[in-house]
C-alpha cells in the first residue's frame, strides 16, 4: 500500500465536496484540482500543527540555556514570542504564495550549531546575523538557478531513498519524543547507544498513552477513518489530561498534559529585529565568519531540500521525473525563512518534516498551511494550550508517517543498479543513524558519485552532483583541516 494511497483513503470525501467547486478559495489553492477537499486541508493543518507544536518550548530551551561571548542569555519568554511568530508567517508564506503543505519552523540541529558553536564566540546579535547572512545567500542561489539545478540533478531513485531517509528519520523522532526509546547514559560504558524505554522496560503512564496511541492511529488508518491522525492526537491528549490528574506521574518529559489556569499569554516582540549583520566577522575573524555562515547555509540548504523533496512526493505533488512543478517559489521562501529566523532571533527557519502529519490527513495544497500558520499565530496568545499536547500523544502520528513513506517508496528503487542501490541505503539509513538530514543526503551522493566513477560511468554523472559531493567532502574535512 502507498503512502498516498493510504493518505487518501482515511475519508470518503470525493474532491471538491469541501469546498465549493469554481469558488475562489478552491481557484487559489487548486484544492479540487489536486483532488482533495477542504475538509482534508483543514485537518491536515490541524494535524501538521500539533506534530510540530512542541517546537514553541524546545526552540527557546536550546537557545534559551546558551550564553554568548559576554555571558548573555536569551529571555525565554522572548524566544516563545519569537519561535511562534517566526513559524506562523513563513509557513502563511510557504502556503498562500507557495500553495505546498510544507510547514516551516525554527530548524533543529541549525538551532544547536547556532547555540553551541556560534554564540560562544561573538554576541547573540552577531550570531543571529551570520544565520540573516545565511538565508540571503540561499535567495541567491535560487536566483540564479543554482539550487533547482541541483535538485533536479539528484537521480530519481535518490530522490526515493531521501523519502524513505526522511520516513525513518521520524519514525525515530516519534520513538525517541515519545521516551519509548531512549538514550543509554554515557555512565554505562556500553557501545548500544540507545534502549527499550528505561532501563531496558517499557515502564510508566506516558509510555502507555504513547503505544495505546500508536495502535489507536494505526488502527484508524487501517479502517479509513477520516481525520484519523488528528482523531488520536486529540483522544490521547483527553487520555493523558485524566491520567496526570488522578496518576502519580514522575515526569511526562518536555511537555506535561495539564490544562493551564490561565490560558492566555501576553507576547513579548523584545528580540525581533535585534541583529548584527556583520559584526560577527569582526570577533572571529573573516575566514572563520565565513565558515560559521557556509555551516548554517549548509545544513539549511540540503536540510529543506530533503524535506521539501520528500513531503512534495508523498503529497503527489511531483510529475513523472519527480520534480515539482513552481519548486522555485518554494526554494526562495525557504531562504526568505532562513533570513526571517535570525532577524527574528528563533535561529535559522525551515522545512519541518513532520508536515508529513498533514499530507497523511490528505492535504495536498498551501491552504493547509494557513490553518497551521494560524494556529501557530494564536499561540502567541495561547501558547499554554498550546503547549499542553505532551509529546506521547503526537509522536505516534511520526511512526505511522514514517511507516507510510517506506511503504510506498522502497519498491521504486532500482535495487539491481548497485550505483544508485548503495547510495540509496547509505542515504535512507545514516539519516536516523546520525540523526541529520543534512549527513544523509551528503554521504548519500558522495558515495553516488565515487561509485559511479569506479564503474566507469562518470559522464553520466551531472555537473551538479559532481558540485555538491565536493562541497560534502570538503565539509566534512572541516575538523581535520582546522576550519571548525
Amino acid at each position: 500500500m502507498s503512502p498516498s494511497a493510504t493518505a487518501k483513503a482515511p475519508t470518503p470525501e470525493q474532491p471538491g465536496s469541501g469546498a465549493a467547486s469554481g469558488g475562489a478559495l478552491d481557484r487559489y489553492f487548486r484544492i479540487s484540482e489536486r483532488g482533495s477537499t477542504l475538509s482534508r486541508e483543514i485537518r491536515g493543518g490541524f494535524a501538521t500543527f500539533f506534530a510540530m507544536a512542541y517546537i514553541v518550548v524546545l526552540n527557546p530551551i536550546i537557545l534559551g540555556s546558551a550564553k554568548d561571548m559576554y555571558g548573555h542569555q536569551l529571555d525565554n519568554a522572548q524566544l516563545v514570542t519569537a519561535t511562534a511568530l517566526t513559524a506562523a508567517f513563513t509557513t502563511l508564506l510557504m502556503g498562500v504564495i507557495g500553495n505546498v503543505p510544507i510547514a516551516l519552523a525554527a530548524g533543529l540541529g541549525v538551532n544547536s550549531v547556532v547555540a553551541l558553536q556560534l554564540a560562544p564566540r561573538m554576541s547573540w546579535p552577531d550570531a543571529m546575523g551570520m544565520v540573516v547572512l545565511a538565508g540571503f545567500v540561499v535567495m541567491i542561489l535560487v536566483a540564479t538557478g543554482l539550487r533547482e539545478r541541483v535538485m533536479n540533478a539528484v537521480p530519481y531513485g535518490l530522490r526515493k531513498a531521501i523519502a524513505i531517509g526522511i520516513g525513518l528519520f521520524i519514525l525515530l523522532i516519534g520513538l525517541v519524543d515519545s521516551g519509548f526509546v531512549t538514550r543509554m547514559p554515557d555512565a554505562a560504558q556500553t557501545t548500544v547507544p540507545l534502549q527499550l524505554g528505561t532501563g531496558g522496560h517499557l515502564i510508566g503512564w506516558p509510555v502507555l498513552v504513547f503505544v495505546l496511541g500508536t495502535l489507536l492511529t494505526l488502527a484508524l488508518i487501517v479502517r479509513r477513518v477520516p481525520g484519523a491522525i488528528l482523531i488520536s492526537i486529540v483522544v490521547m491528549t483527553v487520555v493523558a489530561l485524566i491520567v496526570n490528574a488522578v496518576a502519580d506521574v514522575p515526569s511526562w518529559g518536555l511537555t506535561t498534559p495539564t490544562w493551564p489556569g490561565n490560558p492566555l499569554a501576553t507576547p513579548d516582540f523584545g528580540l525581533i529585529g535585534e541583529v548584527s549583520l556583520f559584526g560577527g566577522f569582526g570577533k572571529v575573524g573573516v575566514l572563520t565568519g565565513i565558515l560559521f555562515v557556509f555551516t548554517v547555509l549548509l545544513s539549511c540548504f540540503f536540510d529543506a531540500m530533503g524535506t521539501i523533496m520528500g513531503v512534495s512526493d508523498e503529497a503527489k505533488l511531483t510529475d513523472a521525473q519527480g520534480q515539482m512543478p513552481g519548486i522555485n517559489k518554494v526554494l526562495f521562501i525557504d531562504g526568505v525563512a532562513v533570513a526571517a529566523g535570525g532577524a527574528s532571533s528563533s535561529s535559522a527557519t525551515t522545512a519541518f518534516v513532520e508536515s508529513t502529519a498533514g499530507v497523511g490527513e490528505g492535504a495536498r495544497t498551501g491552504f493547509a498551511n494557513v490553518v497551521t500558520g494560524g494556529l501557530f499565530a494564536a499561540a502567541l496568545f495561547l501558547t499554554p494550550v498550546a503547549t499542553m499536547v505532551p509529546s506521547q500523544a503526537a509522536t505516534p502520528a511520526l511512526v505511522a508517517v514514517g511507516f507510510l513513506i517506506l511503504a510506498g517508496s522502497i519498491k521504486e528503487i532500482d535495487w539491481a543498479d548497485h550505483t544508485i542501490a548503495v547510495p540509496a541505503f547509505v542515504t535512507m539509513l545514516m539519516m536516523p543513524f546520525t540523526y541529520s538530514i543534512t549527513n544523509g543526503i551528503g554521504m548519500g551522493f558522495i558515495t553516488f558519485v565515487a561509485l559511479r566513477l569506479v564503474v566507469g560511468r562518470g559522464r553520466e554523472v551531472p555537473p551538479a552532483m559532481y558540485a555538491v559531493a565536493a562541497v560534502f567532502t570538503f565539509y566534512y574535512l572541516m575538523p581535520a583541516l582546522g576550519l571548525t
